[in-house]
């Protein structure tokens, strides 16, 4: 059974627009979890953007579900993660000016640092995912780098301009998830992906799990939290 992990980043994310108390993140992971979300996914940002430290740490106290937290190697971010011990730490590049994530970690420049910490988190009873475009080196160097799962870059795939740019974005994940499978990794996908074209990506070869956010917070604003995680199941068949 394929699992559905909701990115709650975009709640804190209205929260922070005036530095206050709501809506509270902690409080969205606990609706999520009723409705069904069989993951809570947070990105705790360099800049403190939408979630912050106090979140994590509440949500590391309260989700009966698995947490997985996405974060650059910073050594700020690296040392709370080992402290905090999320279940899975999912690791993605990240540059201050960026509205949201732009593109898969470069795994394969820096395999070793990327072992050394995997090794870390896994000491610490961790499983660690890399956030990667769906690119043989890429899948490789995970491999290499001895990582849990990868999350493979579906922004691509979502923002294809018309149905063969989506067909031609989709064979690449296809051959990339295959290619992952086979040489050990664990699959999963996101980014980008909404009610409208996630059920083609439930199809891929070896696919865990599913971590989408944006747009079931957008469909929560019309719709209620709860809602919006029961209807993305439905979309997505799981």
């Amino acid at each position: 059974m394929i699992k559905l992990g909701v990115n709650i980043d975009h709640v804190a994310t209205v929260r922070q627009a005036r530095r206050g108390r709501e809506p509270d993140p902690v409080w969205a992971a606990a609706v999520c979890e009723l409705a069904g979300a069989d993951i809570i996914t947070i990105h705790l940002r360099e800049d403190r953007r939408h979630i912050i430290d106090r979140d994590l740490e509440l949500l590391r106290q309260t989700v009966g579900v698995k947490l997985n937290l996405e974060m650059a190697l910073s050594d700020d971010i690296v040392s709370l993660a080992l402290k905090i011990k999320p279940d899975q730490v999912t690791l993605v590049p990240e540059r201050r000016e960026e509205v949201t994530t732009e593109g898969g970690l470069n795994a394969a420049d820096d395999v070793s640092r990327l072992k050394e910490s995997v090794k870390s988190f896994r000491d610490r009873g961790m499983l660690v995912s890399f956030f990667i475009d769906p690119d043989r080196r890429q899948v490789e160097a995970a491999a290499a780098a001895a990582a849990d799962f990868v999350e493979l870059h579906t922004g691509a795939y979502s923002g294809a301009a018309g149905d063969e740019e989506r067909e031609a974005e989709f064979h690449k994940l296809e051959e990339a998830a295959r290619l992952g499978a086979g040489s050990g990794l664990r699959i999963n996908a996101g980014h980008g992906l909404n009610y409208r074209n996630v059920r083609r990506i439930v199809t891929l070869p070896a696919l865990e799990e599913l971590h989408i956010g944006h747009s079931i917070v957008s469909r929560a604003v019309f719709t209620g939290l709860e809602k919006a995680v029961r209807e993305m199941r439905a979309a997505a068949g799981i």
